[in-house]
């Protein structure tokens, strides 16, 4: 009985691990893959936690392109000052609830791309390029194991369903 979830287990993991190896072939950052350590948090989602609406693609990829445009924003505007960083977080979070596209990791974003003194091209190149590799690898692989539940299980399904934000209510 215990071989079957390990198997499946062990199938999970090698899937995480070839989206991110194909997100970082792909990708190709130039200056640090930690350009992309938010895909590592993407590929939990993608692989462990697949029916989460924060896995499915409008959430990925919305939370990642748009956490990193406000990143890259900021830092164009303002530099990379300690309150730029604190800004942009806040920012990324606020538009991540608007457009019900949260994807935890994604929240990470802001901060790399303002560390990393990103220009717009980088919206394409890693962040785009990564995460659609690991998107991909995601839909495939899941569709290779008998009975493992699909990637994407919902294209549009948004995150957070609804807008009680943090759980308040009105």
């Amino acid at each position: 009985m215990l071989a079957r979830p390990l198997l499946r287990l062990a199938w999970i993991a090698f899937g995480a691990a070839a989206g991110i190896a194909l997100a970082l072939t792909l990708a190709a950052p130039p200056v640090s893959p930690f350009l992309l350590a938010s895909l590592g948090g993407s590929a939990v989602f993608l692989f462990g936690l697949t029916r989460a609406p924060a896995a499915q693609p409008r959430a990925l990829f919305g939370g990642h392109l748009g956490g990193a445009l406000v990143g890259i924003a900021c830092y164009q505007l303002f530099g990379d000052a300690l309150w730029v960083y604190a800004l942009a977080q806040v920012l990324a979070l606020w538009l991540m609830l608007l457009t019900k596209t949260v994807h935890p990791p994604a929240g990470a974003n802001p901060l790399i791309m303002i560390h990393g003194h990103a220009g717009f091209a980088a919206l394409w190149q890693p962040v785009f390029a990564g995460v659609f590799a690991l998107a991909v690898v995601a839909a495939l692989w899941s569709r290779l194991y008998p009975g493992l539940t699909r990637y994407p299980v919902a294209w549009l399904d948004r995150s957070p369903p609804t807008t009680f934000w943090g759980g308040w209510r009105d």
